[in-house]
């Protein structure tokens, strides 16, 4: 389908990025669509937005010209639309129109492919949908008799849709149900093994899966594209240890990339997927350092993983990705910045350069002293319990009549998380 993007710049809102670097990074969400060709993209500025149509008037006649004269077919809003707004500019333009969380929601469906990321797409979509049934057709404004079982006499089409959804909804959320406690059943199978996770974070298409073939040696897919990875993968990684004995085993999580603006449906209906972050031990932040809008980025992810309500006590390490994309003084630039920083390293996941050197810090991370403690816990802090038994640092367990008694072996990172709790 021929698609043309717009980026709406609104002066009256304050944004952290570029209307440029939006407008780029909304053709590249385009082009994630394989049925999607993009033949041309604009930023509009807006002084105010306009409650009817989004654009004044003459700008809406001069785009419905240019659309038309393109033989385009959908037009991409990279922003909200209101229902009100997208019914009228369909109508006007005589396109399909899809804003940001429309197109994200597109993406997501056409890549997820384990059941739960299915199940997980459907769920945000009708989320997205229940909200969107006022753009209604005229069979909305429809009134329809009834015998009173399923909704009484006079019912409108519109409530009798939005019923059918919210129960949709309550069929998916079961089914959701199920595929999560499998999977807490294999999260907790993993915690009885004593290797730490660690799990690979950062913006969409900074190279996480990249990195993570480079670690594991495993083939999962990373294309120049935004959203090339989806379903959360995990595998049992073994890392380099130069002075010639065993290696440090740790389990490597690769999850979905995070963007700005990312629709509040997704967050929580993909809040079980990024669960494998809440459990790790250790973050890598994966940056794409050579991306005008790097900090930004970092700014969204952090920002995200905020919302998603992260331990603030869990290890971060930022991983300066692709830096073979970056040339001359800027590249020693960053080097130098991160020789500097202990919780920075500048990598090439592409090339494998800076490889040796992040295998090192992370298997440092685990290496840390340890302390051994007595700790009299009561049978009420059940939740203060699983997780020190998940952490692997119980040595010895009794029962007293005041709780457990339990003797701990842990590090000072591992006993401040536990005070935190």
């Amino acid at each position: 389908m021929r698609a043309f993007v717009l980026h709406p710049d609104i002066r009256s809102q304050h944004n952290r990025r570029l209307p440029e670097h939006g407008l780029a990074e909304a053709v590249s969400l385009a082009a994630a669509l394989p049925s999607m060709e993009v033949v041309g993209a604009e930023v509009v500025r807006l002084p105010r937005l306009h409650p009817g149509m989004l654009f004044g008037s003459g700008k809406v006649e001069e785009l419905k010209a240019r659309f038309k004269a393109a033989d385009v077919g959908l037009v991409l809003v990279d922003g909200p639309v209101s229902p009100v707004q997208q019914r009228n500019l369909e109508k006007e333009w005589g396109v399909k129109l899809l804003d940001r969380t429309g197109l994200i929601l597109e993406i997501f469906a056409d890549r997820a492919r384990t059941r739960e990321g299915v199940l997980q797409v459907e769920l945000a979509a009708l989320s997205f949908q229940r909200t969107r049934l006022v753009r209604a057709w005229t069979h909305l404004e429809r009134q329809r008799g009834g015998f009173g079982f399923v909704g009484g006499p006079g019912e409108t089409q519109i409530e009798a849709d939005r019923r059918a959804i919210d129960d949709q909804v309550i069929r998916l959320k079961r089914q959701l149900a199920k595929v999560v406690k499998t999977r807490e059943l294999h999260r907790a199978s993993r915690a009885k093994v004593p290797f730490p996770i660690v799990a690979l974070v950062g913006y969409t298409n900074a190279g996480k899966s990249t990195l993570f073939n480079r670690m594991t040696g495993a083939d999962v897919l990373a294309k120049d594209m935004l959203f090339a990875t989806l379903d959360p993968t995990m595998r049992g990684v073994v890392l380099p240890d130069r002075s010639g004995g065993a290696g440090r085993k740790i389990i490597l999580s690769d999850t979905v990339g995070f963007i700005s603006d990312l629709p509040t449906q997704l967050v929580a209906a993909f809040r079980a997927t990024l669960e494998e972050v809440l459990s790790a031990n250790l973050i890598l932040h994966v940056r794409d350092i050579a991306h005008p809008e790097s900090a930004e980025q970092a700014a969204d992810v952090m920002d995200i993983l905020t919302s998603l309500g992260v331990n603030k006590a869990t290890p971060m390490i930022e991983v300066w990705n692709k830096l073979d994309l970056v040339e001359g003084s800027a590249r020693e630039s960053l080097i130098v910045q991160a020789t500097q920083r202990p919780d920075v390293l500048a990598v090439s996941a592409l090339t494998g350069e800076g490889m040796e050197r992040l295998y090192d810090v992370v298997s440092l991370a685990f290496d840390e002293e340890k302390t051994t403690r007595t700790v009299v816990l009561p049978f009420s802090d059940g939740k203060k319990h699983a997780w020190l038994h998940a952490q692997g640092v119980v040595e010895h367990e009794d029962q007293g009549e005041d709780g457990w008694h339990l003797t701990l072996r842990w590090t000072a990172r591992q006993e401040k998380r536990y005070r935190d709790l």
